[in-house]
């Protein structure tokens, strides 16, 4: 199954405060159900144990309304481990409006100075960008970060493509309907991203499988 770029309808941002606030809320779903919320929490508990730190501050790039990193907040909180959250995306109307700090700005040139973060996430992020663009995002998290980059997102495959069609019901956005299936079919498989990782000098790298397609990827900082 070829890579396919699809642009998405969220990513646009010309539909109604409704609709908007209706992906969002799919999105939500999407990752409570099907495995990203997990995905996020398991890798943000690797990294405390990797540095026995029971604080972490993280920065989530395009990060929507931060349903993922919220989520595993409250989560850790319940086995020790605090999270101060920021949050960054570039479309305003995307963001919480309250209770959390947020910021709008580009993810290929963070606003922030070098090891601003111990950890700078993304969730259903990567595939929205070519290979050379995850390269460059990629490049200046670890600049902003003291600790990894971990990056929660879809494993492209015919039988994940078959599934997300099977579960397009379950959702009441019509955006959703166009852009679950868009981002299976642009997202990446977890030898391509081996091989978009692979130039980086001298990090760690850890790719893991989790429920339902997912991929999980660890850059440790290089020290």
């Amino acid at each position: 199954m070829q890579r396919k770029i699809i642009a998405e309808l969220l990513d646009e941002d010309r539909s109604t405060p409704e609709e908007i606030a209706a992906s969002l809320g799919d999105l939500r779903h999407i990752n409570d159900w099907f495995g990203g919320t997990r995905t996020t929490i398991a890798l943000l508990c690797r990294v405390a144990h990797e540095y026995s730190s029971r604080q972490l501050s993280v920065l989530e790039v395009g990060a929507g309304a931060g349903h993922v990193p919220l989520a595993a907040q409250r989560t850790l909180a319940r086995e020790g481990i605090e999270l101060h959250i920021t949050l960054l995306d570039r479309i305003l109307s995307h963001l919480p409006a309250r209770g959390t700090t947020s910021i709008v700005a580009d993810a290929l040139h963070l606003p922030f100075r070098d090891n601003s973060f111990d950890v700078v996430l993304s969730s259903l992020f990567a595939h929205h960008l070519e290979p050379a663009m995850l390269q460059l995002f990629i490049g200046e998290a670890l600049r902003v970060s003291q600790h990894a980059v971990l990056i929660n997102d879809l494993i492209r495959s015919p039988v994940h493509l078959a599934l997300v069609y099977l579960g397009l019901p379950l959702f009441r956005g019509r955006m959703t309907w166009h852009d679950a299936p868009a981002s299976v079919r642009q997202a990446y498989t977890v030898d391509e991203m081996r091989e978009l990782l692979s130039p980086l000098p001298k990090q760690r790298i850890e790719i893991s499988r989790h429920y339902l397609y997912r991929m999980g990827v660890l850059v440790w900082k290089g020290q």
